[in-house]
């Protein structure tokens, strides 16, 4: 007999339970790297939707050049700056009608996200999580659309943007609540930080998926992450698991026949029918009770009493708004995670410009570079999930990491100055302090305090309370925001 494989006895030694986890674990951060990853196309787009058209003209000159077709002197350009792009957004004010889509989005994000986490409370979350995917993938396919059907609507974008915001607010809560379930606390922080990588997994790909159509269609750069993410809503549908539990009637079913006796019907009193399990003779059964049996064709009949469930009238709901407010810590840790959030993402409007003005390098060269602070974010997130499983605290893993975050961002103010190595050192050391608490306190805090003591076995509140926690940060996203473009315009 030939030895059994190395990796085949590996697969063989974890049981369907852990298989069901890995494969809730691999779904959901697939799921949620299709969300980041359809958000990211207006981000890329946004350079062709304004266009400095003389920049374009040189371009084509200097290629015409080098390809030697030009025979005379061209004539002076017939067209302003602002023909070139893309209207309604070729005028003067496109910088705040740029903004004005990026505020329709992250507005109804923010209130969507309250809500959110109420609604899918109490519906099942697979199917939630389906109809938030595959509206999520229309609404971002429609904006792409608009290049193809030649749409110059300022309404039409806005409207696209406000609708894909709201129902791109169903994907956290129920992706949390998934993995929630799934995981105990004894592990839960590793795991989560581990986890949260879909986000710099989506922005990437979103990124890479954009660029590569940006300047021939753009209108592509909105069309396929649209796909993607309405095609992984139907494997949503087909395969997400929400909770260990769902999975016991299919244990039940795939039982051993063996251990399932036989049943037939027959009429009972006022024309019920009546189910009787068969016992056959000579399977070691009592004989006193065979001879109270009635016989049947050598068989013995035992009459079986069917059972009614009745819902209990004390089974535990889905708790309100103001009923996750008063679990203890939701309030406190939401508003660590604003200030947090509102540090991440400076850093992320900003980065890219500081280091163009600090280390001396140009677009591209300082865009890559800022990537590092979402590198040592990942690093950070899951450090700081590995500290608070061992110490058992969550609240003192954050407060320190944040308070050596303090002056690590003013040593970086000091030390990027002295060139391209220490500058790259204090990106990963400030992103690993900054977003670890944030990874910490939006996956396995969240998941904790929905599952907290408190509700006594109400496990239907972790939607809700990852909603509230979320949605405060994405309010201090949007005020962000407001502020650096008015920065910008000024």
């Amino acid at each position: 007999m030939a030895p059994i494989p190395p990796g085949i006895r590996l697969l063989a030694s974890f049981n369907r339970d852990q298989w069901y986890r890995a494969l809730t674990f691999v779904l959901t951060f697939l799921l949620y790297t299709s969300f980041h990853l359809s958000r990211k196309p207006i981000s890329i787009v946004k350079s062709e939707l304004h266009k400095n058209c003389s920049s374009v003209s040189e371009l084509a000159t200097a290629a015409a050049t080098a390809a030697g077709s030009i025979q005379q002197p061209s004539p002076p350009p017939l067209h302003t700056d602002m023909d070139c792009s893309w209207k309604p957004f070729d005028k003067s004010n496109y910088k705040q009608l740029l903004g004005a889509m990026d505020y329709s989005f992250l507005c109804a994000y923010a209130v969507g996200m309250y809500l959110s986490g109420i609604i899918g409370e109490r519906l099942p979350i697979r199917l939630y999580l389906t109809v938030g995917m595959l509206t999520s993938g229309l609404f971002t396919c429609l904006f792409g659309l608009g290049y193809i059907y030649n749409i110059h609507s300022l309404r039409f974008y806005i409207f696209v943007q406000v609708a894909n915001g709201l129902v791109q607010t169903t994907g956290w809560p129920s992706v949390v609540t998934c993995i929630g379930n799934w995981f105990g606390k004894g592990r839960r922080g590793l795991i989560m930080g581990l986890w949260n990588s879909h986000t710099s997994v989506g922005n990437i790909l979103g990124s890479l998926i954009a660029g590569y159509w940006v300047s021939s269609n753009w209108g592509l750069s909105f069309i396929v992450p649209g796909l993607i993410i309405a095609a992984m809503g139907v494997v949503c549908f087909f395969f997400l698991i929400e909770h260990p539990n769902d999975l016991k009637s299919i244990y039940a079913q795939n039982s051993s026949p063996d251990k399932t006796l036989p049943a037939m019907k027959r009429n009972g009193v006022n024309g019920h029918t009546e189910l009787y399990l068969q016992y056959k003779e000579g399977k070691n059964q009592s004989y006193d009770t065979e001879l109270l049996l009635p016989r049947e064709n050598g068989s013995v009949c035992v009459p079986v009493q069917q059972v009614v469930v009745v819902k209990s009238e004390s089974e535990l709901s889905a708790i309100s708004f103001m009923g996750a407010l008063r679990i203890p810590g939701v309030i406190e840790f939401s508003l660590c995670l604003l200030f947090a959030k509102l540090v991440s993402y400076t850093f992320l409007f900003w980065l890219p410009l500081y280091i163009t003005k600090a280390a001396h390098l140009d677009a591209k060269k300082a865009g890559d570079l800022s990537t590092l602070f979402d590198v040592g974010g990942i690093v950070g997130g899951i450090l700081a999930g590995v500290i608070s499983d061992k110490l058992g605290k969550r609240a003192t893993t954050c407060t320190v990491m944040l308070l050596l975050a303090a002056p690590t961002l003013y040593g970086f103010s000091m030390i990027s100055q002295f060139g391209l190595g220490p500058t790259i050192g204090m990106l990963l050391v400030c992103g690993g302090l900054v977003n670890g608490p944030y990874a910490l306190i939006t996956t396995a805090v969240s998941a904790d305090l929905g599952t907290h003591k408190s509700l006594k076995g109400n496990a239907r509140a972790l939607s809700t309370v990852t909603a509230i926690i979320d949605g405060t940060g994405s309010v201090v996203y949007f005020f962000l925001k407001h502020t650096i473009h008015a920065t910008n315009t000024n």
